[in-house]
């Protein structure tokens, strides 16, 4: 078992309640527990125009290979309506491989840390809620660096309540 971070976000369709249906979707996985979920953050989108996004992070302890986790993330996104119209476009569901336990992978359809990961709020905020204090990522970047590289801006903790209904 590895223990692999996840990052979920919605902006379409009751976009809270797409990361609950995604986290019991993750639970059903083969040789995967869901060891912990984040608070749900608000934040902007990265294009104008888009509604606001519902972001969290779930952390995973599974035996699944890296590639076999992604086609079950990409299943779960398909049958919440998923549709890849455009790049950042608005999605009912985004699920990404964010860590896989302390891998690099470089796949053509995989790179793990997340390559954008270090640039968004969204992700790191709620992932410092589940990873150790001084997680160091494979690349040898520690989750502390990061964070002081990437203010709170724009981004809205959500309350337990609100996250978890």
């Amino acid at each position: 078992m590895e223990r692999i971070y996840i990052g979920m976000g919605s902006n379409l369709a009751a976009p809270d309640q797409q990361l609950r249906s995604a986290i019991e979707a993750l639970a059903q996985l083969p040789g995967t527990c869901v060891a912990g979920v984040s608070a749900f953050y608000q934040s902007d989108s990265l294009l104008p125009g888009q509604p606001r996004y519902t972001n969290a992070v779930a952390a995973l302890d599974s035996s699944l290979a890296p590639l076999d986790l992604l086609d079950a993330l990409q299943a779960i996104e398909n049958d919440q309506g998923r549709e890849r119209l455009e790049r950042w476009g608005p999605r009912t569901l985004d699920l990404d491989i964010l860590l896989f336990g302390d891998r690099l992978i470089d796949e053509p359809r995989l790179k793990v840390p997340h390559y954008q990961m270090h640039l968004r709020a969204f992700v790191l905020y709620p992932l410092a809620e589940l990873a150790p204090a001084a997680l160091q990522l494979p690349d040898g970047k520690r989750l502390s660096t990061l964070l002081e590289a990437c203010p709170f801006v724009g981004l809205e903790r959500l309350p337990v309540a609100e996250s978890r209904q």
